[in-house]
C-alpha cells in the first residue's frame, strides 16, 4: 500500500512512521487535523528499487566515517544527489496526483515521518526535512523525493550510528497535509518537559507559521498552565522579532516584526489548548509534545508525539505526594534490571518483612515501585514521620548524600504532608521483637569480637552448604525446582542474614564512630579501615592476582595471554584448551568467584563464568603490573597505614585528661573495627553465591527449552517474571514465549542506553537528577562527597562498563557507580569518582581499603569530565579541580 489517507484503518507505524501514524489516529479520534495522506515506507522502498539506489546506499555506508563530520557530509551529498536524480515510479506518481487532486489545489505541508521509535532522552525530531507551502504537482513530487533523501542527511546518519540504530533497514514515510495559514502557532507539552510535572502544561507560541519556533529562530511567548483547569500559572512574553509566512507561488518567507509587547494567546485560547492537550494525552495514554496552529478562530492539531525526555514514575498522585529514591544508587547499579531480577528483589523484600511478624505478598510490597525497568524505594511515608525523617537523613548521609539534599528541597511542600512522629503500639512491639535479640548479641560481639566474627562466617558457610536444588525428571520439573529454590533460599536470604549481620557489623561501625570522637579527625579514623582482613572483595582480588602470577610463571601460558585478545582467551577457557597452568588457575578462581559480574544484584545479569572475557582482560592487565601494584602489596600498605593511624590516635588520646583510659578505648575500638568491618561485603557475597546456584541451573534448563523450540536463548528465561515462569513450568499455556522475550529485550536494551537516571522521583512526575555540587560548582571546580581521604593528580579515564576496560597506572577512574565486578580496576587507579554513592557504598569502602582517594555523588561526572583531562582529586575535602583540558 503506497499511499494511505489519514482516516484509513490500514495505517501502521511500520507503513506511516511515527508522525503519519499519530496524525491518522488523531483524525480517526475526531480531532481537528488538516486533511492529508501518507506516502508509506513501501513507496519509499519502491522508489529506491526503481532507481537502483540500494546498492549505492549500502556501499556508501561501508565507508569508515564515524566521528568525521566532513566524511559524513560527503557521504550524505553522494546519496542525496542520486536521490534527486531519481524518478517516481509511474504507479506512485499517478496515485500521488489523484490524492493531491482531492485536496483541491490547496497549499500543502510535506513532512518526513520516521519509523524508528524515539529513545529515552533522545528524539528523532528535526533529523529529516519538512517543506511548507508546496503548490502544484511538480513542487509536490520534488518535495516528496527530497524528504526521502533527507533520511540520509549527515546528521541523520550520524545520529543512527551514535545510538546503535540499524542503517540497512532504514525507511521513511512522507506526510502530505493541507497547509494551515496560521495566525498563531506553536507547541504544547501536556507535561512540563523541564521538571516532568504532570499537572502543568507548557505552551510556546509565536505569530505566523510554527517553523520559526521549532527551528529556533524566534523567542516565543512562554506559558505555564494548570493542566487540570486551564488556569495560567505563569507567562513570559518573547521578543517575537521574526515571523514566517507563506509566500505567493510557494515556499515561505521570513519577515521582521515588532511584536514584543503583543500577546499571542488569550486566557480562553490557553484553556482551549490545555483541554485539547489533555484529550490528546488521554488518547495516547502518555504525555504528548503537540504542534498546533490557530487560524480563522479554530484550533488545528498538526502533530503529536510522546515526550521522550520524561522518566516514567511508579504511580501518579498529586495529593498526597509520593517520593521514591533509586534502589540502584545504593547498589552502584544505574542500568535496568531484568524482569526476573526485579521479581527476585521484591520477593526478598516481602520475606524480609517476616522479621517483623508481617506476611506480605511480593506484589503487595508497597515500599518498592517499578519504573524505567528499575526499582525505586518509596520513602514519602518515612519523610512524613518526624522521627523517621531524622533517621532517614542520618542514613542517607552514609549511603547517598545527594538524595538527602534533594529531600530537603521537597520537605516543605504541603502536599507531602506530615505525621505525628508517634509509633503505634503494634509497630513498637514488632520492632522490639526484632531488635531486642539483636541488641543482646550486639553486646556479646563488643565483648568477644573475634569469636563473633568467626561464628558469623561459619553460619554463612553452613547455610551455603545446605543450599541444594531438588531433583526432577524433565525440563518442566527442573524449572519448577529452580523457582522453588529461588523462593525458598534466595527470597529468604535477607531474613536469614540481617539478624546475623547487624550484631557483627553494627559494633564495628559504633567502634569507628568512637574512634572519630576520640581522634577529633574523621579522616584519620577512616585510615584505620584500610586493609581490613577477611573482606571477601579484597580476597577476590588477591586470588585473581595469584592466578595472574601462576600464568606469568609459565612462559607458554604468558605468551598466549600477551598475544591473544580477551574474547579469544575466554573461548579457549570455555573450550578447556588453555595451557594447564592457566586453565587450572582460572578454574580455581571461577569455582569461588565465577558467579560474580557487573550488576550482579540483578539475577538476570551475565556472570563471569557465563562471559569470562572481563576476567581475561583483567589478568592481562595484571601481567603488565609490577609487584608494588599487586593487591597483596596494596593490602600490606593499607595494614601498615591503619596501624600507624591507630598509634597516632592513641598517642593523641594519651596526652589529654584520663589519657590512659582513652588510649585503652582507642585500641579496643580499633581492634573491633579491624575484626568486624571486613564483614561488610559478606552478606551480598552470600546472596550472589546462592543466586549463582539458581542461575546456573536456570541456564541449563533454559538450554533444554531452546532445544525444544520454546525459546531462542537459554537466558531468555530471565526476561520472564516469576508468574510467567510458573506458567511455563506447568506447561499450561500456548503463549508465544519467543515474541514476549523479544519485546522485553527491546525495552531492556532501550533503557540501558539512558546516560542519566534520576536519583529521586515524585508522584507528580518530577524527576531529580542533581548530585552534589549541581548548584554550586563553577568553572574548573567540581565537588562531591569525600569518602576516602588523600590527594592525587592524574588523567581522567571515563568508564561506563568495566568489561573490556583497562586502566593505565595512575589514571583516575570516573564512572556512574561501582559494584564488586569493578574492583579489579581499583588496583591501578590513582583515584575514584562516581556519580552515585555515599560513605558506606561499595566503591567507597574498597577505595578506603586500597588507600585510593575517592569522591562520590558527583553531579554528571561522566559527562562533565573528559577522557585525558588532568585533574586534582581531593578525597579529604570532596573537591575536584580541572588542571588541564
Amino acid at each position: 500500500m503506497d499511499i494511505i489517507p489519514f482516516n484509513s484503518e490500514a495505517v501502521t507505524l511500520e507503513l506511516a512512521g511515527g508522525k503519519g501514524a499519530n496524525l491518522s489516529r488523531l483524525t480517526r479520534a475526531g480531532f481537528n487535523v488538516p486533511r492529508g495522506f501518507i506516502l508509506s515506507t513501501s513507496a519509499y522502498r519502491s522508489f529506491v528499487v526503481e532507481n537502483g539506489l540500494q546498492a549505492l546506499i549500502l556501499a556508501a555506508l561501508e565507508q569508515p566515517t564515524a566521528g568525521d563530520p566532513d566524511a559524513l557530509e560527503q557521504l550524505s551529498d553522494t546519496i542525496r544527489a542520486t536521490f534527486s536524480a531519481g524518478k517516481l515510479p509511474l504507479e506512485i506518481e499517478q496515485a500521488l496526483r489523484s490524492m493531491y487532486t482531492d485536496l483541491q489545489g490547496h497549499p500543502c505541508a510535506v513532512r518526513s515521518s520516521a519509523t524508528a521509535e524515539d529513545l529515552p532522552e533522545l528524539s528523532f525530531a528535526g533529523q529529516q526535512d519538512t517543506y511548507l507551502n508546496i503548490l502544484g504537482e511538480e513542487q509536490l513530487q520534488r518535495a516528496v523525493i527530497n524528504c526521502w533523501s533527507s533520511l540520509w542527511t549527515a546528521r541523520a546518519i550520524g545520529y543512527r550510528r551514535r545510538n546503535g540504530i540499524r542503517q540497512d533497514d532504514a525507511a521513511l514515510a512522507v506526510v502530505v497535509q493541507e497547509m494551515v495559514a496560521s495566525v498563531v502557532s506553536g507547541v504544547l507539552f501536556t507535561a512540563n518537559p523541564l521538571t516532568g510535572q504532570l499537572d502543568e502544561a507548557v505552551i510556546d507560541a509565536t505569530f505566523g507559521l510554527g517553523e520559526a519556533l521549532v527551528s529556533g529562530q524566534v523567542e516565543p511567548d512562554h506559558f505555564v498552565i494548570d493542566a487540570h483547569n486551564g488556569a495560567t500559572k505563569s507567562l513570559r512574553l518573547g521578543e517575537k522579532r521574526l515571523a514566517i509566512h507563506a509566500r505567493p507561488g510557494g515556499g515561505v518567507e521570513t519577515l521582521e516584526e515588532e511584536a514584543t509587547t503583543l500577546r499571542t494567546l488569550t486566557d480562553a485560547e490557553l484553556s482551549q489548548l490545555a483541554a485539547a492537550g489533555q484529550a490528546i494525552q488521554q488518547e495516547f495514554g502518555s504525555p504528548q509534545d503537540i504542534e498546533w496552529a490557530m487560524a480563522g478562530g479554530r484550533l488545528y492539531i498538526l502533530q503529536s508525539r510522546a515526550i521522550t525526555s520524561l522518566f516514567p514514575i511508579p504511580q501518579i498522585s498529586f495529593d498526597p505526594l509520593l517520593v521514591w529514591f533509586s534502589f540502584g544508587t545504593v547498589q552502584g547499579l544505574v542500568g535496568p534490571i531484568t524482569p526476573l531480577g526485579q521479581d527476585t528483589i521484591l520477593n526478598v523484600a516481602a520475606h524480609a518483612a517476616e522479621m517483623f511478624g508481617l506476611k506480605i505478598s511480593p506484589d503487595k510490597v508497597s515500599v518498592f515501585g517499578q519504573a524505567g525497568e528499575r526499582i525505586w524505594i518509596k520513602i514519602s511515608d518515612v519523610i512524613r514521620n518526624p522521627l523517621g525523617s531524622r533517621i532517614l537523613n542520618e542514613l542517607l548521609g552514609f549511603v547517598e548524600p545527594s538524595v538527602g539534599q534533594i529531600l530537603k528541597s521537597l520537605s516543605g511542600e504541603p502536599q507531602l504532608g506530615t505525621g505525628s512522629g508517634r509509633l503505634k503500639f503494634s509497630t513498637l512491639r514488632r520492632i522490639a521483637g526484632f531488635a531486642l535479640p539483636i541488641l543482646a548479641r550486639f553486646v556479646l560481639t563488643l565483648l568477644s569480637p573475634v569469636k563473633a566474627r568467626a561464628d558469623f562466617d561459619e553460619r554463612i558457610d553452613a547455610a551455603l552448604a545446605a543450599a541444594q536444588l531438588d531433583p526432577a525428571d524433565d525440563r518442566f520439573g527442573r524449572l519448577a525446582a529452580v523457582l522453588s529454590f529461588l523462593r525458598a533460599r534466595i527470597a529468604t536470604a535477607f531474613r536469614f542474614l540481617l539478624p546475623q549481620f547487624i550484631p557483627v557489623y553494627g559494633p564495628g561501625l559504633a567502634s569507628l564512630n568512637l574512634l572519630r570522637q576520640l581522634s577529633g579527625d574523621a579522616n584519620l579514623a577512616l585510615e584505620v579501615t584500610r586493609g581490613l582482613p577477611r573482606n571477601v572483595t579484597t580476597e577476590m582480588d588477591l586470588e585473581l592476582w595469584a592466578a595472574a602470577q601462576a600464568i606469568r610463571a609459565d612462559t607458554g601460558a604468558e605468551e598466549i595471554f600477551r598475544a591473544a585478545d580477551p574474547i579469544q582467551l575466554a573461548q579457549r577457557y570455555m573450550d578447556d584448551s588453555l595451557p594447564d597452568t592457566a586453565q587450572n588457575a582460572i578454574a580455581g578462581f571461577m569455582l569461588k568467584y565465577g558467579m560474580r559480574g557487573v550488576g550482579e544484584i540483578d539475577f538476570g545479569q551475565p556472570r563471569w563464568r557465563d562471559q569470562p572475557a572481563p576476567v581475561m582482560h583483567t589478568l592481562q592487565s595484571y601481567l603488565n603490573a609490577d609487584a608494588q601494584q599487586s593487591p597483596g602489596a596494596m593490602f600490606a600498605r593499607g595494614e601498615q597505614a591503619a596501624q600507624q593511624a591507630v598509634e597516632k590516635i592513641a598517642a593523641n588520646a594519651h596526652t589529654g585528661p584520663a589519657g590512659w583510659l582513652k588510649q585503652k578505648l582507642v585500641r579496643a575500638a580499633a581492634l573491633r573495627v579491624r575484626v568486624l568491618l571486613g564483614a561488610r561485603e559478606s552478606p551480598k557475597f552470600f546472596i550472589i553465591r546462592i543466586m549463582g546456584i539458581a542461575r546456573q541451573a536456570l541456564l541449563q534448563v533454559g538450554q533444554e527449552f531452546v532445544e525444544a523450540g520454546t525459546l531462542t536463548k537459554p537466558d531468555d528465561l530471565v526476561f520472564l517474571n516469576l508468574s510467567e515462569l510458573d506458567e511455563l513450568a506447568q506447561n499450561i499455556t500456548t503463549r508465544d514465549w519467543k515474541a514476549l522475550v523479544t519485546a522485553r529485550r527491546v525495552i531492556f536494551e532501550r533503557e540501558a542506553r539512558r546516560r542519566q537516571v534520576p536519583r529521586v522521583l515524585v508522584s507528580d512526575g518530577r524527576a531529580f537528577y542533581d548530585g552534589i555540587g549541581a548548584e554550586t560548582d563553577t568553572g574548573s571546580l567540581i565537588s562531591g562527597s569525600p569518602v576516602s581521604p588523600g590527594l592525587v593528580e592524574g588523567p581522567v579515564h571515563i568508564v561506563l562498563d568495566p568489561r573490556g576496560t583497562q586502566l593505565s597506572p595512575g589514571e583516575i577512574l570516573v564512572c556512574p557507580g561501582t559494584d564488586p565486578a569493578w574492583t579489579p580496576l581499583f588496583m591501578v587507579a590513582g583515584g575514584l569518582i562516581t556519580e552515585v554513592g555515599g560513605m558506606m557504598t561499595h566503591g567507597s569502602v574498597v577505595a578506603r581499603e586500597y588507600g585510593i582517594p575517592a569522591v562520590v555523588g558527583v553531579h554528571q561526572a561522566t559527562t562533565r569530565l573528559k577522557n585525558g583531562q588532568k585533574i586534582r582529586l581531593n578525597g579529604t575535602t570532596g573537591q575536584i579541580i580541572i588542571l588541564e583540558e
